[in-house]
């Protein structure tokens, strides 16, 4: 997807930027650097977020706020069998946190007081950061979400699992890149559960051990993906967002 400098910092002209009197929050792609199946980029987490970032910061200044894109995060948190496997980069907790209090830091000097991070990996939660930094100051207001939760699959895609290099995640990729998406080397993202069948219920949490649980690091069947699916889910994700930031712009907390 081609930088729009307009909304997109990382290829914003200090020209352009000092045009806008005032920025009523930012945006912060965050994602991973890890293996997408056998069809998907590394950085695939990072990506899909960004577009959708870019996305939602035009669409929100057709309603008149004006939001920048922060450069995209590629610092996941990795699951044991992960972080053996070549360049998939596992990133600690106070490493992440280090570098978002550093972002926050950096906004708050320049005058803006909100920023919304769009995560698209699920090792990455950022409560107990944002709960920190907010009782450092809660002037500054931290909001997170994930790109993909943020509507069900159901009514958009077909796979039942689709947990990671699947059939969301690969039609948004799809739709967005898809110069950088090769199905032809897809694997079919058959993954295996836990023996413990307390831990597939939920009843308690474990991090899974990615090597035992698939074969080609996809967890969900990629081979239903199309482009027309992810862009009829991407364009309901970004409104979603807009109308969420256009809020966030005009609207007290409480």
């Amino acid at each position: 997807m081609p930088l729009n400098s307009a909304f997109d910092i990382t290829g914003a002209k200090w020209g352009e930027v000092k045009k806008t009197a005032h920025y009523h929050l930012a945006i912060l792609p965050w994602g991973a650097t890890e293996p997408h199946n056998y069809h998907l980029p590394y950085c695939t987490d990072m990506l899909s977020s960004a577009a959708i970032a870019c996305e939602v910061a035009q669409g929100a200044a057709e309603k008149g706020v004006n939001a920048m894109v922060l450069p995209g995060i590629p610092l996941g948190s990795q699951n044991p069998g992960q972080t053996t496997l070549p360049f998939c980069l596992h990133f600690t907790q106070a490493t992440q946190a280090a570098v978002l209090k550093d972002i926050v830091q950096s906004l708050k000097r320049e005058g803006i007081d909100k920023l919304l991070i769009i995560n698209g990996h699920g090792g990455n939660n950022f409560k107990g950061f944002i709960r920190d930094l907010m009782a450092e100051d809660p002037s500054f207001l931290i909001f997170s979400s994930e790109w993909y939760t943020v509507l069900p699959r159901k009514g958009y895609f077909e796979a039942d699992i689709d947990d990671h290099a699947g059939e969301q995640e690969t039609s948004v990729m799809l739709h967005y890149y898809p110069e950088l998406v090769r199905m032809d080397l897809a694997g079919e993202g058959k993954s295996k559960p836990f023996a413990i069948e307390s831990l597939n219920k939920k009843v308690a949490w474990h991090p899974r051990n990615w090597q035992k649980t698939t074969e080609d690091t996809g967890i969900g069947n990629p081979l239903k993906a199309s482009a027309e699916k992810g862009a009829r889910y991407a364009r309901a994700v970004v409104e979603k967002y807009v109308e969420l930031v256009v809020e966030l712009a005009s609207k007290d907390l409480y």
